[in-house]
């Protein structure tokens, strides 16, 4: 498809990563970034380690480990893979699914009268609505974005449903212009005859292109044509199969290992509500899959959860397809009546619960069952008399009632396990990757055997970082992991390098995590509910992001199982932990006394007892402070965290002594150290939370590094202490160790990370390293004694700015390929800010 330019798309939900850009002045100076194609001699370098065991065979990695999360979300389907190019084609749109839809939404009169009617005259009972034409009339359509795509030479299938009440018949005119009305393809000319409802059919061969096409539809004479199902589209789709052929191999040029479809939010909600008494008609309702096969004029349309209408001319037939077309593992998710997505409902109607069982049983049958089965029948029928082979399916997502959910996936595995053995049910862990239904989720999932569990979260690209660990203490036993939905927030370089840094750990736990998928998957640029998004398109062109880079790059390199290695981690220069002192309260009256801070080598820095003023402390404006009886006491109960400071904020390997006694309210002491004015200083909460536990946490990302049940009483007097040696810190009370913690909260997530399988086929190792900083990695690799590879290794290697971003315009971010020189024991550099797949063909091969 032709290529256009494109108004680059602005950082929605951008997340910084913490890689500063180098100025050309440091550049210059030897601390530069190397661009794309050139060494990185110019950056500044940090120097690792990688040892890697290549007879230590690790976790198996399955074929399906990585694929695809297909939902018609960001106009994924209609006006995307779905390479249909009328918009509103059975003239079904309606306010119900947008607020600003009408049932003439796309089209545009030429003349004449058009009615849009719902009667007796209908194509059928779910394709409800016509157009009536008071002749001569006509209509335009100008498709999705700003067009019609058209492509000179290429052939174009035009298709309506139409009847007249005129006995000599309706003559029909259908053209191919653009907006100033020019000929892009010599016009049809049909005759429609009788008054009942027949599909004409045409051909067209354009002669020019545009992107800004209409389609045009004109019935002449006088008397009244119906008109519905008013379909145009290109003659090549992907294996001829109806879908858009650039989006479609776009997608297949990853290798997925499998495609789970087709949602998502649209999956669950509004599954048993929207109903309307009236008509009888549910107008939203939840992604029910016997709406979506049969023949495309008797298929129903609904509200799509993203707020337009779903056509569903890209069915559950239509998916399975795909999935066999690419070599992926199809894995529908079904309804379990409990909606998610913010939404917080469970439906109390067995019957209707039920009835979504049976469809779940049926489901199965009409991907899995036999030619002469009942659903095995209607696939057949639908051109496809083998099975699908469906091993996996899904049921529900992200639900927000994890005892009302698992409740109804019990009965749904129970009834599938019964019946079909061999099928992996699916259960979820809601919409998070941490909290008390994230929690609860897997507990329940974890007590009731259940198979693999489906996680979600986007999350910034530090949360990815910071991460690469989060499945190294997972259950080995428990159940495995499908990691249906991920991404960082934003579609730049900088979120792609975290994405990579991550999925190594992902490999690294494949033992536990069986599936992945990025999403999602697709988006329309003028149609855009969510972001950041794998592949963008609009009419006539489409283009990766770096995020597309990233994951293609993986999943073409996937390796049979992992291989045992180890990665020096980045050096760390910490400074010690510095600052003043500090006294306060919360709705407590307190009384110190006896403050001393010492050096590390006994020195006093700091000592009073208040037998004379308090003039060396510095409050905050708030709180009764005074000295009374020779303590230091802030009598008010009732103002919160009334701090006073003293001391120097540059002290460093100190320790802070004093005597603290409650002498009324509801909580105990509030002991602020290392105030120093640059950030948060860390706080020894004691008796906090109505006097029901204790805490020190503070630094600059408020952690909180220990916590337990330590009450404070009224009257008594506590010696309390706080020592400080570097970034370390001990807390103790009456001379005992109540807590220890090394600070590390100002360490920049670990840029560097590595992963290494192999591939059984061709004997290769394949060394993955994510390099997501702006220096230079200098790596020694260290293959051991005894191993023997070809000099050579072919090099993949994507890099780039931080800040890239793909667009049609231009693609910044692609991977190129270059050979290595290598041995059992080689130093290559990886370029700042990349991602390097290095292919070792062992020698004896």
């Amino acid at each position: 498809m032709r290529s256009r330019s494109l108004t680059l798309l602005p950082a929605v939900l951008a997340v910084a990563l913490a890689v500063p850009a180098l100025s050309p002045a440091s550049a210059a100076g030897g601390g530069g970034y190397a661009l794309p194609g050139f060494a990185a001699q110019a950056a500044a370098r940090t120097d690792y380690t990688i040892g890697i065991d290549p007879q230590a065979k690790g976790a198996p990695i399955d074929h399906t480990m990585y694929g695809v999360f297909f939902e018609d979300i960001n106009r994924a389907a209609d006006g995307g893979l779905y390479a249909e190019l009328v918009q509103n084609r059975s003239f079904e749109y309606d306010p119900a699914d947008n607020a600003g839809y009408t049932p003439l939404t796309g089209w545009a009169p030429t003349g004449g009268t058009l009615d849009v009617v719902d009667d007796d005259a209908r194509l059928n009972e779910r394709n409800r609505r016509h157009l009536k034409l008071g002749l001569p009339a006509g209509i335009i359509n100008a498709g999705y974005n700003s067009g019609i795509n058209v492509e000179r030479d290429e052939k174009y299938d035009f298709s309506a449903w139409a009847r007249t009440d005129q006995a000599a018949g309706t003559p029909l005119t259908v053209g191919l212009t653009d907006p100033a009305g020019k000929e892009l393809a010599p016009g049809l000319k049909i005759q429609v005859r009788g008054d009942g409802w027949t599909k004409y059919t045409g051909t067209f061969r354009a002669r020019e292109s545009s992107t800004t096409g209409r389609l045009l539809v004109s019935g002449g004479g006088a008397g009244t044509l119906r008109l519905d199902m008013v379909s145009l589209m290109p003659r090549d789709t992907y294996k001829g199969h109806g879908l858009r052929e650039d989006l479609a191999e776009k997608i297949a040029a990853l290798k997925p290992g499998f495609v789970r479809f087709p949602g998502g939010c649209l999956v669950n909600t509004g599954s048993h509500y929207g109903y309307d008494a009236s008509t009888g008609y549910e107008r939203k309702r939840s992604y029910q899959w016997k709406d979506t096969i049969g023949p495309i004029e008797e298929r129903a349309t609904s509200a799509n959860f993203w707020g337009y209408n779903q056509s569903y001319g890209l069915g559950y037939y239509e998916y399975f397809q795909f999935a066999e077309d690419i070599g992926a593992m199809p894995l529908p998710v079904v309804p379990a009546l409990v909606t998610g997505c913010g939404q917080n409902r469970a439906t109390d109607d067995p019957a209707l619960l039920q009835r979504h069982i049976q469809d779940t049983l049926d489901l199965i049958e009409f991907a899995n069952g036999p030619a002469d089965s009942t659903w095995g029948r209607k696939r057949a029928e639908m051109g496809h008399p083998a099975p699908f082979g469906l091993t996996h399916l899904g049921v529900g997502n992200e639900e927000n009632l994890p005892d009302a959910f698992f409740a109804n996936f019990t009965r749904f595995r129970a009834a599938i396990e019964a019946r079909y053995p061999d099928i992996t049910v699916v259960g979820n862990s809601g919409p998070d990757d941490t909290g008390d239904t994230f929690d609860r989720l897997w507990q329940l999932n974890r007590d009731a055997g259940v198979e693999m569990v489906d996680e979600h979260y986007y999350n910034s690209p530090s949360w990815f970082l910071e991460n690469n660990d989060r499945y190294d203490s997972y259950d080995r036993n428990g159940p495995k992991v499908f990691l249906g939905e991920y991404a960082s927030q934003d579609n730049r370089f900088a979120n792609a390098l975290a994405e990579a840094a991550f999925m190594t750990g992902l490999e690294r736990n494949a033992d536990v995590v069986k599936l992945a998928s990025y999403a999602p998957l697709l988006s329309n640029e003028d149609y855009v509910q969510w972001r950041p998004d794998m592949i963008w398109f609009d009419n006539d062109a489409s283009w990766g992001s770096a995020s597309y880079e990233v994951q293609k790059l993986f999943m073409n390199n996937v390796g049979d199982h992992v291989v045992k290695s180890t990665a020096s981690g980045t050096p760390w220069n910490p400074q010690p932990i510095t600052g003043a002192i500090g006294l306060s309260s919360w709705a407590t009256s307190v009384a110190y006394d006896d403050v001393k801070v010492t050096a590390a080598d006994g020195r006093e820095l700091f000592a009073d007892d208040f037998s004379g003023d308090a003039s060396r402390w510095t409050g905050n404006g708030t709180g009764d402070w005074g000295v009374v009886d020779g303590a230091y006491v802030q009598a008010d109960t009732g103002v919160t965290n009334p701090l006073v400071t003293a001391g120097d904020p540059t002290w460093s390997d100190f320790t802070f002594s004093v005597k603290a006694t409650k002498r009324s309210g509801g909580e105990g002491f509030l002991i602020p150290f290392a105030v120093n004015g640059g950030g948060n200083p860390f706080w020894w909460n004691l008796g906090g939370w109505n006097n029901t536990r204790s805490a020190v946490d503070g630094g600059n990302s408020s952690r909180v590094f220990h916590s337990d049940d330590t009450t404070i009483e009224t009257g008594r007097t506590y010696d309390l202490r706080v020592e400080v040696r570097g970034r370390t810190v001990k807390l103790f009370i009456d001379g005992r160790k109540w807590a220890e913690f090394a600070d590390d909260t100002n360490r920049a997530p670990e840029p560097f990370r590595q992963v290494v399988t192999r591939d059984q086929k061709t004997g290769e190792l394949i060394l993955k390293v994510v390099n997501a900083q702006a220096n230079a990695a200098r790596t020694k690799v260290d293959l051991g004694a005894g191993t023997w590879v070809l000099p050579a290794a072919e090099a993949t290697v994507l890099e780039g700015l931080p800040d890239d971003v793909n667009t049609e315009f231009t693609q910044p971010v692609k991977a190129r390929k270059t050979q290595v020189r290598v041995s059992s024991g080689f130093t290559h550099t990886f370029p700042p800010h990349s991602v390097t797949f290095l292919r070792l063909k062992d020698k004896r091969r």
